[in-house]
């Protein structure tokens, strides 16, 4: 291994609270999944499971994995995390439908007079109906990618680390927003006729084209705390910035383009129609867990 990166790993450590946190957070849903499982069977299937521990590892890769060690010396590496945070854990933990499992996991004492409450606050509900319109999510995704990529921005972030890790947070946030709509987790219901997710993933493309041909074409580095950063596998500040651009546009249009092509297989064939789960009476008491 390179010296520098072997440094840099060296000097890494793995943050407490990030394993502790995804952690209790993969206790609680196997918990509300293994209560829920017993009574839903068809819609709590091994898959959800699966999907949400998978969606864990991709935020634990992403910000508590010593690929963390080379984000201030890597842009592409940088990339990597934003990539991560943003479009693979929140589709995973969303696809494993975790609001019913996470809250019949929790301990009774919590779930009833904590969470329920809140959760059935007009506030919180109006909040959650307004964040997943679609128009609302890709603005919030938009803005977010945006305004962490503007040079100073970016730069202070890498000097402060508890703004590099609001961050981080606000990907993953942005990212749970923009794919509600697309994903619908179980037991929510679409808000705007399912046609328009194609176009709202293609419309996701363009910030994302527009910030990469941005650093791929530029003739300098933008963020000039990677012109200082130990040089690494022999990549220079340029390269670097440029395979990060390059990545982000590759993976990002790939990322969208697969449920755009099965949303549209699912509107133009009745056999290949989204299955509606049936939510008996019990199951839309979504804030009154059971033991």
């Amino acid at each position: 291994m390179d010296l520098n990166a072997q440094r840099a790993v060296v000097s890494w450590s793995s943050s407490l609270g990030v394993n502790a946190g995804l952690s209790l957070a993969g206790l609680i849903y196997v918990r509300g999944w293994v209560h829920l499982r017993s009574v839903y069977l068809r819609v709590f299937s091994g898959g959800r499971l699966a999907a949400f521990l998978a969606g864990l590892g991709a935020v634990w890769v992403a910000i508590g994995s010593p690929l963390a060690a080379f984000d201030d010396v890597l842009l592409s590496v940088h990339m990597i995390q934003h990539l991560l945070l943003m479009s693979v854990a929140p589709v995973l933990i969303l696809l494993a439908a975790p609001a019913l499992p996470l809250l019949h996991g929790m301990p009774q004492l919590l779930a009833r007079g904590v969470a329920a409450p809140v959760l059935r606050w007009r506030v919180m509900r109006g909040l959650e109906s307004f964040l997943t319109q679609p128009a609302v999510a890709w603005l919030i995704a938009a803005f977010t990618l945006i305004v962490w990529h503007v040079p100073q921005i970016f730069e202070l972030a890498l000097r402060h680390e508890s703004l590099h890790k609001f961050e981080h947070l606000t990907f993953l946030l942005a990212g749970l927003i923009f794919w509600w709509p697309v994903i619908q987790p179980w037991p929510s219901t679409a808000r705007w006729p399912r046609w328009a997710i194609p176009v709202y993933l293609f419309a996701a493309t363009l910030p994302c084209d527009v910030l990469s041909g941005f650093l791929v074409f530029c003739d300098r580095v933008v963020y000039t705390s990677y012109l200082f950063a130990p040089g690494v596998f022999g990549i220079s500040p340029l390269q670097d910035q440029e395979r990060a651009a390059a990545l982000m546009w590759v993976v990002v249009t790939l990322i969208l383009m697969v449920p755009a092509v099965i949303v549209t297989m699912q509107i133009l064939s009745p056999a290949h129609a989204r299955e509606v789960s049936e939510i008996d009476s019990d199951a839309l008491r979504v804030y009154e867990p059971t033991r």
